[in-house]
């Protein structure tokens, strides 16, 4: 994922309103969403690569998202040898509450490059980046996460902060169309709002709006996922391929139930 919206606690009847893009290169194979063979109870699309996720949820309404940390030219040096995919696989077919799993992450998070993770479970939602201290849990509000800390006010992170409030406002019932038209603004920013991430000043252009659109590297999906107060999920995700060519669409829709599923590791 490279932009994670996220209400927590912030709309009367869902607890969890979760808005994201997924930014990659086209020539990654990936899986769409879907409930998993090996894990059977966890909601996700698939790195076929590296074989990790970027976002899941189960069948009990536990769910992880992560972002990478851009970190541009001044990458410092790393022995990262693990996908950050597994991060997310690993929370979701474990058992381990959101601050307990947190905790046993932190120590070894030098095994992957730099990211930044939300998990969620029971209302409580919990946030670590690698780069950026302790693990925390979050209060009620609207939070923006890109390939930053969480809520660094680059522009499309502000811009789609200020977009889900407007819409939770207005809507007693968010659609999940609603949140995915959300994500397919693909306004460019003025050059003088950019962040200097090290990549090079046509590079922050083009990764600035919420949805990007070049040749090799753009927007793979969107998803939107809903929890409401009586425990209904709803997850949609939307693939596109170069070009905001739609590439195809699913829609799951579940009752999370609180007695988890395990998978042994």
């Amino acid at each position: 994922m490279c932009l994670i919206l996220l209400a927590h606690g912030a709309h009367a009847e869902y607890p969890l309103v979760l808005a994201a893009n997924r930014d990659e290169f086209y020539d990654r194979p990936t899986a769409p969403a879907a409930f998993r063979a090996d894990a059977p109870h966890v909601l996700a699309g698939r790195d076929l690569r590296a074989g990790g996720t970027w976002m899941g949820v189960t069948r009990s309404g536990r769910w992880a998202a992560l972002t990478n940390y851009r970190e541009g030219a001044a990458e410092p040096a790393t022995d990262a040898v693990s996908s950050r995919g597994e991060i997310v696989r690993e929370f979701l077919v474990g058992s381990d509450a959101p601050d307990a799993f947190l905790r046993r992450l932190q120590p070894r998070a030098h095994e992957y490059s730099g990211f930044n993770l939300l998990v969620g479970e029971g209302g409580r939602v919990l946030y670590f980046g690698s780069r950026g201290g302790d693990p925390r849990e979050l209060p009620s509000g609207i939070y923006g996460l890109s390939n930053d800390l969480l809520d660094t006010p680059w522009p499309k992170v502000r811009r789609g902060k200020d977009a889900l409030r407007r819409l939770l406002s207005r809507d007693l019932s968010p659609r999940p169309a609603y949140l995915l038209e959300l994500l397919a603004d693909a306004e460019f920013p003025p050059d003088s709002e950019l962040p200097d991430t090290g990549v090079g000043r046509e590079w922050e252009r083009m990764l600035a709006p919420l949805f990007i659109n070049t040749p090799a590297y753009g927007t793979r999906s969107s998803t939107a996922l809903l929890i409401g107060r009586a425990g209904s999920a709803t997850m949609v995700e939307r693939s596109f391929l170069p070009g905001r060519v739609a590439a195809g669409e699913v829609h799951f829709e579940f009752t999370a139930h609180r007695a988890e599923h395990h998978v042994p590791r």
